[in-house]
């Protein structure tokens, strides 16, 4: 059931890159600017660890890579 509401559609590279962004944002809040706006950055490392962006699931899109074998 939660893989239907959290499918994995986004490849391992994006995953990396959405975790690291994402903390680089969160890092604007205790250090620089120190603004809230920096809170934003949950979003893409929450994205990143679970490997599922809702965004993409509502448009059915996917950057992860086909299997190819089917489960």
């Amino acid at each position: 059931m939660l893989s239907k509401l959290l499918p994995v559609n986004e490849h391992p590279v994006e995953r990396v890159l959405r975790v690291a962004v994402g903390l680089a944002a969160v890092s604007l809040v205790f250090v620089g600017p120190q603004t809230a706006w920096g809170w934003l950055g949950l979003v893409p490392v929450f994205t990143g660890i679970f490997g599922s962006c809702p965004l993409y699931t509502l448009l059915g899109f996917s950057t992860c890579p086909m299997r190819s074998t089917p489960r």
